[in-house]
């Protein structure tokens, strides 16, 4: 059977007895090529002008019907992460749970399900990884479920679980303002290549945010709204160009990340001296994302600052959003 497609029967019972059905999805991770961030709003929130790349670094979940009611998750095996002493919540904290549950309340007949998910993307890292999972088990638990959801209605709901999630869903290159929900589709498919250069501890995206504030209240300087983000960075997208994109990233909650850890200034400065066009933090980091000429500069980069003793990945973008990997009634 093609991924992607349903089963003729999906009932969970068939005769007197039980059948489970596991629905795997994989996800990708994201890098933000541009981010402009506003000042503090009165909700909390700040507005964002971001140009969002998805990019082949997947998490991947298998959702399996279960006859006890509820939902459990775990973390597979299979993860490439080194997960020791990194904090994942399984329960209703994780936001791949809280996705089965607005699903479940979405469907007509659901069942018990447990969650799988396989972590390649770094936690706390600024790649969007639990984004990636919820948009994931959004459309496993549709699939599982047959709530014949579209995907608009999907990404309706995905908007409920974070401002990444939607993104996560759509996959490719999307403009997102407001705080990231008001997303775009932009016609940007040459590849551009990437090393993501992982850290060994994560950064809290609050935390980003309020050295952000405090370090623009210091200076006393009024920042504005952002509006829409600059038109090179797509033009360049558009083209494939990796020289003029080296010139034109932004991420405005880059030095508040480095505020909160200054090493990231000197693997930033590594990658550049070894050949990245261009490097910078990912969202609000710690990962670092080098902007390479081509895929061989990205695996030859890669290979270079892994000898010298990073954790160091060649990726590309865009990739497409969620997808339907394997569909089997067990």
């Amino acid at each position: 059977m093609n991924p992607g497609t349903r089963k003729p029967s999906s009932l969970p019972f068939v005769g007197e007895r039980f059948h489970a059905r596991t629905v795997r999805v994989k996800a990708p991770g994201k890098v933000n090529v541009s981010l402009s961030v506003g000042p503090l709003r009165p909700d909390g929130y700040h507005s964002v002008a971001s140009v969002y790349l998805a990019v082949s670094l997947y998490e991947e979940v298998a959702a399996t019907s279960t006859e006890a009611e509820g939902i459990t998750v775990s973390i597979s095996p299979d993860s490439t992460l080194d997960l020791d002493g990194v904090d994942i919540p399984l329960d209703e904290r994780n936001l791949a749970y809280k996705a089965a549950a607005i699903m479940a309340e979405m469907s007509e007949k659901p069942t018990g399900v447990h969650l799988e998910i396989t972590k390649r993307v770094p936690v706390s890292g600024g790649m969007g990884g639990g984004s990636a999972d919820a948009a994931a088990t959004l459309l496993a638990c549709d699939a599982l479920w047959n709530s014949g959801l579209s995907r608009e209605e999907l990404a309706h709901l995905a908007a409920e679980l974070g401002a990444d999630v939607p993104f996560s869903l759509l996959g490719g290159t999307a403009v997102g303002l407001g705080v990231g929900d008001k997303l775009s589709p932009a016609l940007a498919k040459a590849q551009t290549d990437w090393v993501l250069v992982f850290a060994d501890y994560g950064l809290s995206t609050p935390d980003v945010f309020r050295t952000l504030d405090g370090l623009r209240d210091s200076e006393g300087v009024e920042i504005p709204e952002p509006v829409d983000v600059d038109p090179t960075i797509l033009q360049a997208l558009r083209n494939g160009d990796p020289e003029t994109l080296s010139r034109v990233l932004i991420n405005d909650l880059q030095r508040a990340s480095i505020t909160l850890a200054p090493q990231l200034r000197d693997t930033i400065g590594l990658g550049e001296a070894r050949g990245a066009l261009a490097g910078m933090v990912s969202g609000s980091g710690p990962t670092i994302a080098l902007l390479a000429r081509d895929s061989v500069a990205a695996s030859v980069l890669a290979d270079e600052l892994t000898h010298r003793g990073h954790t160091a990945l060649a990726v590309h973008g865009p990739v497409p959003g969620a997808r339907i990997i394997s569909d089997t009634l067990l």
